[in-house]
Parts: C-alpha cells; sequence; structure tokens
C-alpha cells in the first residue's frame, strides 16, 4: 500500500478471484475508497485494460460525497474479452496550492511565497504536457503568477481561469501514485 490508499474497489466478485460482469458499450460504476493522511488534496481515476493488456485513457474519478473518502466513476467497454480494471489514488498538489492561495493572498499572507509556490507547480505540470497549445495555457499562467508589477489577486486570477482548469483536467500534476491491485472484468456481447 503506497501513501495514498486506495481500498475496498468495488464492483468487486469473490474478492476478485472471478471477474464482474459487462457488455459491449455497456456503462457501469467503478467506486473505491481514497484517502490520504494530513489536508493535501487527493484526487483519484480509473484505468481500464483491453484485453491485449493496452491502457486506456484514465477516467477522473470525482468524491461521491463529501467528505466520505468515497470516490466513484462511470466506464465503458468497447470490445469483448477479458479487461481489468485498477483504480489509482494521487496527491493533487495544485489543488491543494490552489486552496491555500484563495486564503492567503486576500489575507496578504505570503503572498510572494505563495505566488511562487503556484509558478513552480505549474511550470512542473507544463513539462508534462503534450502539444504546444496546453503547454502554453500553463507557461501563460506561470508568467503571470511571477509577474510583479501586477496586484497579487489579479496573478492568482490568471491561474485560476477555465482554461487553466481544462488543462490541468486532462493533464493533472499527480504525485504519489499509488493504484489498486488489478481486477478482471469480462465483457460479452
Amino acid at each position: 500500500m503506497g501513501r495514498i490508499p486506495v481500498l475496498d474497489v468495488r464492483p468487486l466478485v469473490r474478492q476478485g478471484r472471478r471477474p464482474a460482469k459487462a457488455v459491449v458499450g455497456e456503462s457501469f460504476q467503478v467506486t473505491a475508497t481514497v484517502f490520504r493522511e494530513g489536508h493535501d488534496a487527493v484526487a483519484a481515476n480509473v484505468v481500464l485494460r483491453d484485453p491485449q493488456g493496452n491502457p486506456g485513457p484514465f477516467t477522473p474519478m470525482r468524491e461521491l460525497a463529501p467528505g466520505t473518502d468515497r470516490w466513484g466513476a462511470t466506464v465503458t467497454p468497447t470490445a469483448t474479452g477479458l479487461w481489468t480494471y485498477t483504480v489509482e489514488g494521487w496527491g493533487d498538489p495544485v489543488t491543494t496550492w490552489r486552496h491555500h492561495a484563495q486564503i492567503k493572498i486576500p489575507a496578504g499572507i505570503d503572498t510572494e511565497v505563495v505566488l511562487e509556490e503556484g509558478a513552480r507547480l505549474h511550470e512542473r505540470a507544463a513539462d508534462q504536457v503534450p502539444g504546444s497549445g496546453d503547454r502554453k495555457v500553463l507557461r501563460a499562467a506561470v508568467e503571470a503568477l511571477r509577474d510583479t508589477e501586477r496586484p497579487a489577486a489579479a496573478r492568482l486570477a490568471e491561474a485560476l481561469t477555465p482554461e487553466v482548469d481544462a488543462v490541468l483536467a486532462k493533464h493533472p500534476l499527480r504525485e504519489l501514485v499509488t493504484s489498486s491491485e488489478p481486477l478482471p472484468l469480462l465483457v460479452e456481447r
């Protein structure tokens, strides 16, 4: 078990000894308990692997009820065969930073330190983003966070735009990734 525990993954048939079943094109929900010690943000996603073992794009999970540490996502297999699915839990440093920044910047606490921390996180995120278009969005946020000619609130606002949110939703900055054991999924016609 890693730093981000991933427990009670469902659907689960006979503790994973038997595959869960689905039909091609049928959507079903995968749920898990994902948490971490402390106050830093966590996130989770589901990874389906097709019968050849190729991973599909990860499906972001959402917290099903705030404060319960229970996460869920709906996934859809696209072909028959024996698939597997895993749940990945991970630390979300950008969400943690945003929470702190939205408290500290308006209060004038450690303003330059907080903005520089955000710039460095967005730089790290930009370095892992494929394609120059999405990378430019994050680099623009970095420049704004470091622009000492502008008020701190305006600098922060540039890192909280819907465009930045969209890029980070597609390419999140993930730390301490922990994966559940792969569970079998039999997909039939």
